[in-house]
This record gives structure tokens, C-alpha cells and sequence, in this order.
């Protein structure tokens, strides 16, 4: 009788152990958590941002629309700079991303296509070699004391095409436990950014043909993959326990991702989310309409649609992608602001005035010379220049 409660006693006292471990555990990540700082005050100081753009999210694409297109085809030797040159890239140096820091920048965008070099297992597990390349690059961008955004960029588009909505949302809760576990400990000026552009996109049907995905399939996708990146990143537990998150919208569509069937995931901390759209006069640039009074008027439109679905409830917004720049072509024929520099600095002061963190979208040799260290207009500069020191004031 006396082994019997001694058995129970026992079982007891290792159970008060393990869950006072457990609760200790649950404290400690609610106290990194509670330390860190809000998606509003990161906001704040992230300024304008640059994306490193055709770099580490090149890939091999060709046939990239055919269901026949299986698996990621090997490019040079199989190395992360044979894929981070692949889109005409420079190797990214810590003088490139000092020069951006010089010109006024606070925050880099890496997008990256985290299914180079991973083999064709079922595991999906990421090459060490290919993120510690990832890490080279953070680092760099660490060590200027900049903003740091890391998503999965085009691999999304691979993922959803192929996947059922459940395998996606076991998919890319492995991918990015893998991503926040390697980068736990890394300080807070790091942030994490869901996908890019393709939540709600096409899949391939019976047949292999892309088609479109009937709309609120498109936005339960859309809510159910956003989940599970809060979700996978927070698991991890460290700094990620709190670390800022950006959540990306319907297609980064500001019309879709305001529409009231888009839902900000639930987290387990509150004020550490953002939520991330794309070009915000995207419709003018493609109807050649820049630099009108319609371009004006349509830009000041979508900014209050993000005002009123986020701004208002204290939400954040990323808009990960801004124009560089504005082609001749793209103007319309009765436009007031017909230089491109001009226009670029109307765009990014109408968002810089609401708050909201621009990122110019750049590749190599475009807005900004890797090669020179410098942004290549001098008109672009002085934009630049001026508003990231309106951004300190806003």
C-alpha cells in the first residue's frame, strides 16, 4: 500500500514540476513579449526602405506556369550566390548596403525563394548553406543598425499552385518554424514578413491549367496562411515571442485586403502586427494615368480605405512595394507632374503623412548602384534625402 502512494506522491511531484517548468517557460516568453516594442512604434521608425530586389529570390522559372514544372531546377553549381546573381544581382556586400543606409534608407526588404537548393524530399527542409547566406545578409544590414524585413518571396506562388489549402498550411508552418527558430535570439530590428504577393492566387486544376480560385476560397486561403505563420513564428518562442510580424494581404491588393472578408490573424501578444499591400496608384501606372488629377485623387482614396480598415484600429501598414520610378509612357496626357522624381516624391509623401512605411521596389542597377554605393538620379537623391528626414518628424 505504502509503494502505491509513494508511486503517487511521485507522479505528483514530477507533475507539479514539469507544468512549474512549463508555466515558468509560458512567463518567460510573456515577459520577452511585453518587452519588445509595438508594431506602432516600429512603424515609426522604420522611415522609407528599399527592397533588395531579383536577388535572393531568384530562381530558375522557366515553364514556372506548368504543372510539369515539379521541383526547383539547379542553376550553376548549386551554390546561394549562383542563384543570388542568377537575375543579373551583384553579390550583395556590407558596402552595398552601407551606401543604402548613407542615402537615407532605415529599412532593407530581403525577399527571398527559400526552395533553392532544398531537395526534393517532402521535407522541406532549407539548405543550411542558403540561409546562412540569408544571415550574411541581415547581418550586414544589422550591422548599419537597419530595419530588416525577411518574407518568402515567389516560393509562395510555388507552394499554393500545387498544394491543397491544408498540405500549404502544413508547408509553411515547417518553412518558417525552420526561419524563426534559426533567427530566435536576433534582436527585434529584424521583422518577419509572411508572403508576398500570391495569398489568394491560382492553383493548377485537373487538367494543369491555372486557374482562378473562387473568391472567398481565395480569402479563407488567405486568413488560414496568415494564421499559421503567426502562429509558427510565435512557437518558437525568444524574441519571436514578441517580435514585430507583418501579415500580407489579398494579392498585397489594397481593394482586397480592405475588404471586411479579410481578417487579421488572432496572436498571442497584442500591437506586434502589420499588414503588408502593394503600390498604392498601381491601377494608374498600368492605365497610364500618372500624374493627373485622377492619379491624385485615386491614390488619396486608397490611402483612406487603409486608414479606415487599419490605420483607424491602430494597425500599421507596410506597403512593401513603391515605384522607383515613372517611365514617359506611363503618364497620362493631361498630367500636371510630369517628372518622375516629382511624382515619386508625391507617392511617398501622401503615405509618409498617413504613416505608412513605403519601401521603393529596386533591382540591380536601378533606383539605387550597387556597384556606385549610391541612389543614380540626383534629382531621386534629394528626394530621398528630404523625406527620410520627414519620416523622424511624422
Amino acid at each position: 500500500m505504502n509503494k502505491i502512494i509513494n508511486k503517487i506522491v511521485s507522479f505528483v511531484l514530477l507533475a507539479f514540476i514539469v507544468t512549474g517548468c512549463l508555466g515558468c517557460a509560458g512567463a518567460e516568453n510573456e515577459d520577452v513579449a511585453e518587452a519588445s516594442p509595438t508594431a506602432q512604434k516600429v512603424a515609426s521608425e522604420m522611415g522609407i526602405g528599399l527592397n533588395l530586389g531579383n536577388t535572393m529570390e531568384a530562381y530558375h522559372a522557366s515553364d514556372c506556369e506548368k504543372i510539369t514544372y515539379e521541383w526547383i531546377p539547379v542553376v550553376g553549381s548549386n551554390t546561394p550566390r549562383d542563384y543570388e546573381t542568377y537575375w543579373g544581382a551583384v553579390e550583395t556586400t556590407q558596402e552595398v548596403i552601407d551606401g543604402i543606409k548613407a542615402e537615407g534608407f532605415n529599412t532593407v526588404r530581403i525577399p527571398v525563394f527559400w526552395g533553392n537548393m532544398m531537395k526534393n524530399d517532402g521535407t522541406y527542409t532549407i539548405d543550411s548553406d542558403y540561409i546562412a547566406r540569408v544571415k550574411e545578409i541581415v547581418d550586414y544590414c544589422q550591422n548599419d543598425g537597419l530595419y530588416t524585413v525577411v518574407n518568402i518571396h515567389h516560393f509562395d506562388e510555388f507552394i499554393i499552385r500545387r498544394n491543397s489549402l491544408k498540405d500549404c498550411e502544413k508547408i509553411f508552418t515547417k518553412l518558417w518554424t525552420q526561419i524563426a527558430e534559426y533567427f530566435r535570439d536576433y534582436p527585434y530590428t529584424l521583422i518577419f514578413e509572411g508572403y508576398n504577393e500570391y495569398l489568394g492566387g491560382r492553383k493548377f486544376d485537373a487538367d494543369g491549367n491555372l486557374a482562378g480560385v473562387f473568391r472567398p476560397d481565395a480569402f479563407k486561403m488567405t486568413n488560414t496562411l496568415n494564421q499559421a505563420f503567426v502562429d509558427a513564428v510565435r512557437a518558437t518562442g525568444g524574441n519571436n515571442a514578441g517580435r514585430v510580424l507583418i501579415v500580407s494581404g489579398y494579392s498585397t491588393n489594397i481593394d482586397n485586403t480592405t475588404d471586411p472578408d479579410f481578417v487579421m490573424p488572432t496572436d498571442t501578444v497584442s500591437n506586434r502586427l502589420m499588414v503588408s499591400v502593394h503600390y498604392v496608384d498601381n491601377k494608374m501606372y498600368w492605365e497610364n494615368n500618372i500624374g493627373g488629377q485622377k492619379w491624385l485623387d485615386y491614390i488619396d482614396a486608397q490611402i483612406a480605405l487603409l486608414d479606415e480598415a487599419f490605420l483607424s484600429k491602430n494597425i500599421p501598414v507596410f506597403m512593401g512595394e513603391t515605384s522607383a520610378g515613372y517611365p514617359a509612357s506611363n503618364f497620362a496626357q493631361d498630367a500636371v507632374h510630369k517628372d518622375s522624381s516629382e511624382c515619386v516624391a508625391i507617392v511617398l509623401g501622401k503615405l509618409i503623412d498617413k504613416g505608412i512605411v513605403p519601401v521603393i521596389w529596386d533591382v540591380n542597377d536601378g533606383f539605387y548602384s550597387r556597384t556606385e554605393y549610391r541612389i543614380k538620379s540626383d534629382s531621386d537623391r534629394k528626394v530621398i534625402k528630404e523625406l527620410s528626414e520627414k519620416a523622424k518628424t511624422t
